[in-house]
């Protein structure tokens, strides 16, 4: 426990330096905090822009997760979204709402969470707010110029498309798994992979960047946040084609270890999980997505998500208007 001051002991604005000093923004941040607004400069003539937001004990616990995980976490669900237009983040806005009891040590390990996602993902914490609420409260916009002369949508699949994902699904969801069965960390292999998953999932920036810049771009294109089933329908309705996945191809012998010793189901948590923020992508017929890209399936005439042919029963991921009791964390946005 931090032995500092309280952010309500050392003051808003001493608070707002504090966490500010010594920070380099990149170079698309022609005016960063201190002032009524950032100005960024738009390289392209426009942005993509994403807002997403955590709520404490509805999209992570304390007692859980580290303040650094949180701002990865809040750096990462909107960097992937920009990523996922086919655009790359050049800056963020960061809202945060905090008790006035939080340590001062919390908020500035917070922000060097933000930062340390940042740099891995592009761009800079351009500016914001910090407020007294309740309980911890993240909003993050997110700025991206794009890679491309235009963005790339989830409307742009066609019948005959190759379907291919970048990262590994169902990770977060078995580490919030073992979270809940209050297994140690360290009681399996694959538990701490897991668990840090789950924490501060980790995008992976660089394969779309690279499919981006490649001769052979994807047609469509979208983050995986709330299950892989729930997020392809979404893609599918956009484009208004039918999906099917290939179950084999999403094997992942790692999580069916540790899924094994939990009596849990992996191919749930790759089909349904979320929260990896990995992505997926559409190639044109006869295409071969690049390195590093998986091919799981194909999209084909007719509408919806099927799997080995088959259309799954159940909830296909995360819906944030659901009955899912509010203190799960996973399958957030």
């Amino acid at each position: 426990m931090s032995t500092g001051p309280t952010v309500r002991e050392l003051g808003e604005f001493a608070l707002i330096a504090r966490i500010n000093a010594g920070r380099e923004q990149g170079p698309a941040v022609q005016l960063g905090p201190g002032d009524d607004a950032a100005v960024l400069a738009a390289a392209r003539g426009r942005y993509a822009v994403s807002t997403d937001m955590l709520i404490e004990d509805r999209h992570f616990r304390l007692d859980w997760s580290e303040p650094v995980d949180i701002g990865r976490k809040a750096i990462a669900q909107n960097a992937a979204d920009i990523y996922a237009m086919g655009a790359e983040p050049v800056g963020y806005v960061v809202g945060l709402g905090v008790p006035d009891r939080t340590p001062v040590d919390s908020v500035t390990a917070f922000a060097d969470g933000l930062w340390a996602e940042a740099a891995r993902a592009g761009g800079s914490i351009a500016g914001g707010d910090i407020v007294r609420s309740p309980q911890w409260v993240v909003s993050v916009t997110a700025f991206g110029d794009p890679l491309g002369e235009q963005p790339v949508t989830r409307s742009g699949a066609r019948a005959g498309g190759i379907l291919a994902i970048a990262g590994r699904p169902g990770w977060s969801a078995a580490g919030y798994a073992v979270l809940t069965a209050g297994h140690p960390v360290d009681s399996h292999p694959g538990a701490e992979t897991a668990v840090a998953a789950h924490r501060a999932p980790r995008p992976p920036y660089d394969l779309v960047r690279g499919a981006m810049a490649g001769d052979h771009r994807p047609v469509a294109l979208t983050d995986i946040s709330d299950g892989l089933l729930a997020d392809l329908g979404h893609l599918a309705e956009s484009s208004g084609v039918a999906i099917d996945v290939r179950s084999g191809a999403l094997r992942d012998t790692g999580l069916e270890d540790l899924a094994g010793s939990l009596e849990a189901d992996a191919r749930q948590w790759i089909l349904t999980g979320g929260e990896d923020h990995v992505f997926a992508g559409v190639w044109p017929p006869g295409s071969v997505p690049p390195p590093g890209w998986t091919v799981v399936g194909g999209i084909h005439t007719g509408r919806g998500v099927t799997v080995d042919g088959v259309r799954p029963g159940g909830p296909q991921g995360w819906e944030a208007f659901s009955g899912t009791d509010s203190a799960k964390p996973d399958h957030s946005r």
